[in-house]
């Protein structure tokens, strides 16, 4: 049995159907359905079976658990702006340490979702201590659990692989609301009002020249699958490895809208002259907690023997887009 924890999440329901592409059908679905609606992203999944969250620690704790081949534990919370601290320690750090004592009990193999938010406002994305400086408490949780599997890494009785993920964008996000990505915003306010509001300068960057890694979730997926065929223990960087602005991911996904409609493209300048892409200012609080640069150094992934290419922006985007389109016609 393959179990997928927040298998009816964003990357979780990806992570499933990508596992069903490859013949895999025994598949253990775990999340928590406070939210009802997720259950869409498993809809065209095939699953073996679905526990609650609370239902599968419990499992973990009476070895109620048939002979399990491989954990992909993809379930958080990742509100960035998360203000209650107690639960998203439970539920990322506490659940994960006790979820990584049952793999190594057990000898089964957890690849597990890290984050790019450990590094915080640093400007080197390089897996190692002086670069982490988490800047809020959701990044914290998560470098927390990296730096509890770092010490048990010379102890291990499987394979441990933890992956700090990047900005991910793609389908079977919509759920995530305001923390779903810079693309499916772009998408739906251009769709709504024909405009797209990116940040107005910051950081030392111009008006929506803010650089992140964006990375499509087929690629973050493409990486789980690897590890779990070939498992280096250890902690890495999932991005594109190539950093690029809002302004890119604006253009990319009108450009894509308009192509669809039969129209031209346009520049980023005749966008913004034409008032489809507005600049605004930031909301109260966040500019200093924000992120205004992330690009992951792969040099770890690709010494572990990661070697396909990943999307850029341009690429990824407009494919997320014209699946979008289908989701939602006219």
């Amino acid at each position: 049995m393959i179990i997928v924890t927040g298998a009816a999440g964003f990357i979780g329901a990806n992570n499933v159907k990508a596992l069903n592409e490859r013949g895999e059908r025994h598949i253990l679905a775990v999340d928590h359905l406070a939210k009802a609606d997720k259950f869409r992203n498993l809809v065209d999944c095939d699953i073996a079976d679905y526990l609650d969250k609370h239902e599968f620690l419990e499992s973990l704790r009476h070895r109620a658990l048939p002979k399990v081949d491989v954990v992909f534990h993809q379930g958080a919370c990742s509100d960035t702006m998360a203000t209650d601290g107690a639960y998203v320690m439970n539920n990322n750090y506490r659940f994960s340490v006790e979820l990584l004592g049952w793999c190594q009990q057990q000898k089964v193999p957890l690849i597990y979702a890290s984050s790019g938010a450990v590094y915080g406002g640093g400007a080197r994305f390089v897996e190692q201590r002086d670069c982490e400086r988490p800047l809020n408490i959701y990044g914290y949780s998560k470098y927390l659990f990296d730096v509890y599997v770092r010490r048990q890494l010379t102890s291990l009785t499987a394979p441990v692989v933890g992956l700090r993920y990047f900005n991910v964008y793609g389908p079977h996000e919509s759920h995530k609301a305001r923390m779903a990505s810079v693309a499916f915003h772009a998408f739906n306010q251009f769709r709504e009002t024909g405009r797209v509001k990116l940040f107005k300068s910051s950081h030392g960057y111009a008006d929506g020249e803010q650089r992140r890694d964006f990375i499509h979730v087929s690629d973050v997926v493409n990486v789980n699958l690897h590890f779990w065929r070939r498992p280096a223990p250890g902690v890495y960087n999932v991005g594109t490895g190539r950093a690029q602005s809002f302004n890119d991911v604006a253009v990319a996904v009108i450009n894509t809208a308009r192509a669809a409609g039969g129209e031209a493209p346009l520049s980023l300048q005749s966008l913004v002259k034409q008032q489809a892409i507005e600049y605004i200012a930031f909301p109260d609080g966040l500019e200093a907690k924000y992120q205004a640069f992330t690009q992951a150094d792969l040099t770890q992934l690709r010494a572990a023997g990661y070697d396909l290419s990943f999307q850029p922006v341009e690429q990824g985007t407009a494919s997320y887009v014209k699946w979008l389109l289908a989701q939602q016609p006219a």
